[in-house]
């Protein structure tokens, strides 16, 4: 049994290695054998796989039976991740939050001009 977290809920499961085909999510029904809860899985990547060999999947949700298939932990996870580290590293190098929140009863148009005028050296 090895520990193996849904791509689609996070949740963490005890599963049988290898992962078979029909093995699914127990809280969220996700098959668990696809390309989105696969290692190699990668948006960034020519047919979203790290892996050069592998035959091309469209379904990237769908069980399938890639010889190649490696336990990932969950894509969303690590995109998530990744994308949290990026804002980290940008707030560290320009020194704010570059979620760019809006003050307390501040309308979305009013924080785009503020912002503006922020950019451009004017007071709001």
């Amino acid at each position: 049994m090895a520990v193996v977290r849904c791509w689609n809920c996070g949740r963490e499961l005890d599963v049988p290695l290898p992962v078979g085909r029909r093995e699914s999510c127990d809280h969220c029904d996700a098959d668990l054998r696809c390309c989105r809860g696969c290692a190699f899985y990668d948006p960034g990547y020519a047919r979203e796989c790290r892996e050069p060999v592998a035959d091309a999947v469209v379904e990237k949700t769908r069980a399938n039976t890639c010889d190649f298939f490696r336990p990932g932990g969950g894509a969303a996870g690590a995109a998530a991740d990744a994308a949290g580290a990026a804002r980290d590293k940008l707030t560290r190098m320009f020194g704010q939050d570059t979620a760019g929140a809006r003050r307390e009863g501040e309308s979305e148009a009013d924080a785009a001009r503020r912002k503006l005028g922020e950019l451009f050296g004017k007071k709001s």
